[in-house]
């Protein structure tokens, strides 16, 4: 392949030029024991698993989280969901406090729930859903969400009934040589997306006429885990078709680098967070951590959709993409012993504060604190944070029990030194000037009068409550 060098040498520079970290404010560790609100008690029916990604519902002053396919690893019929939460925001420092979770939404297709076992057979998605990504079309007010096994992005209604999946491209259908599917798993597929590594990250223009899916890392014929360009595919949301493919160039292959959020500033420029999988994780390492956001821009960026990556003699231009923007280990929390969380996977750009400067928000995703053995048994994974290395001093205990564990001790003691993986927000501001040319979604002119009447209700319904 020929990456057309000085266009994208140039491209990188005028883009990180007049950039300035965000900075950071404070950050809270949540109960890795936190339930939802569907009413199950344990961890693979009703345990918060926090943050594959988060969005801001700016002309519903709403936030939403979004948790995966559930603590089985595709094994179990885990109901995939999402969080609407609520959080105090400081209007003027940008502090954020008191975390609750306000309504649990469960994903269904014809009145059964989307789980996040593994398509069986393997060439047919079914009902299988491995949620990734999450924004809310302005237009409409309809959930998008991206998903690893087909890749596929799918579009729901508020209440979390599906409405249509998009139509994927086909050259990112894991397949065989015969190109038959299997969305299962890799094996015998010589094409298309790796398995765990389809649409990571999504985001919308801000007049909901395009969504972008981005794949977590390079597809197996372009690569596999030693490559270091993925692809970011632009769908039209009238009519769910893919209009475009762009290549974005990784920092590194290895170490499980890829992508995990994708984040919309405009209709052409995005951050991207991009980290490597170390750091303090259910069966991560420790060392060395690296989570980074960049800027990005589409502009002049190749099309791609005929285009092999990695072909002899291939020639396109990538997105341009900035210096280091945010670098999300640099602060760390007393909670965590100071270290930095492996899955940093949700970012979100938030309110206006009273300065003029945004919020934004950072979550990781804390797999629910849960492993599981070679037969399926699962564990609740406790760490002692104030330790070295909490990953070598971490117990595994059989799933919702503090005895008969295995580790460093045999039961979780009462002084509370050892504890679940919690979910962790941070919280940066930067101001305008930083976030450039930012343009927040916009509701259809029409729908102003209707998310009017919708807030002033919603106002009500708190005063009543206070």
């Amino acid at each position: 392949m020929h990456i057309r060098p000085l266009a994208a040498a140039l491209a990188i520079l005028l883009s990180g030029a007049a950039q300035a970290a965000p900075s950071f404010v404070n950050g809270l560790a949540l109960d890795g024991a936190m339930l939802d609100l569907s009413g199950g008690s344990d961890a693979n029916n009703g345990r918060v698993g926090f943050f594959s990604d988060i969005y801001y519902d700016t002309q519903r002053n709403e936030w939403w989280g979004l948790s995966d396919r559930g603590p089985g690893g595709g094994t179990l019929n885990y109901a995939t969901r999402m969080q609407r939460f609520t959080l105090d925001v400081d209007a003027n420092s940008g502090a954020i406090s008191n975390f609750r979770i306000a309504e649990t939404v469960v994903f269904s297709s014809a009145g059964a729930p989307l789980n996040g076992i593994a398509p069986s057979p393997a060439s047919n998605i079914g009902l299988a859903f491995d949620p990734e990504g999450l924004v809310i079309n302005p237009k409409t007010g309809t959930f998008l969400v991206s998903d690893e096994y087909g890749p596929s992005v799918r579009e729901f209604s508020r209440s979390g009934e599906l409405i249509r999946t998009y139509t994927t491209p086909d050259n990112l259908v894991p397949r065989d040589a015969a190109g038959t599917p299997n969305f299962a798993s890799d094996a015998g597929n010589t094409a298309g997306k790796r398995t765990n590594r389809g649409f990571e990250g999504l985001a919308i223009s801000p007049d909901g006429k395009f969504a972008f899916a981005m794949l977590q890392s390079a597809m197996l014929d372009e690569g596999g885990g030693n490559g270091t360009v993925n692809r970011i595919v632009k769908f039209d949301t009238a009519t769910g078709q893919a209009v475009g493919q762009y290549a974005y160039s990784m920092k590194r292959s290895g170490q499980g680098q890829g992508i995990s959020a994708l984040v919309a500033i405009n209709d052409h420029e995005f951050y991207v967070l991009e980290r490597n999988n170390r750091g303090i994780g259910v069966g991560a390492t420790l060392a060395t951590a690296d989570k980074e956001v960049y800027r990005i821009d589409l502009s002049g960026a190749t099309d791609v959709s005929n285009i092999d990556l990695d072909a002899p003699g291939a020639v396109y231009t990538p997105v341009s993409k900035s210096a280091k923007v945010l670098d999300l280990d640099a602060d760390t929390l007393a909670a965590l012993g100071n270290k930095s969380p492996e899955k940093w996977e949700g970012l979100a750009i938030g309110p206006r504060l009273a300065n003029g400067d945004y919020l934004l928000l950072a979550g990781t995703d804390n797999d629910y604190s849960v492993t599981q053995n070679d037969s399926g048994e699962q564990f609740d994974v406790y760490f002692r944070f104030t330790d070295a290395d909490p990953y070598l001093s971490s117990i595994q205990c059989p799933l919702g029990q503090t005895t008969g564990c295995t580790g460093a001790d045999t039961a979780v003691p009462g002084d509370g030194s050892y504890r679940l993986l919690p979910g962790v927000l941070h919280a940066y501001t930067l101001s305008a000037a930083e976030l450039g040319d930012y343009v927040a979604p916009i509701p259809e002119p029409g729908s102003f009068a209707l998310l009017g009447l919708g807030l002033a209700g919603l106002a009500a319904v708190r005063r009543r409550k206070q």
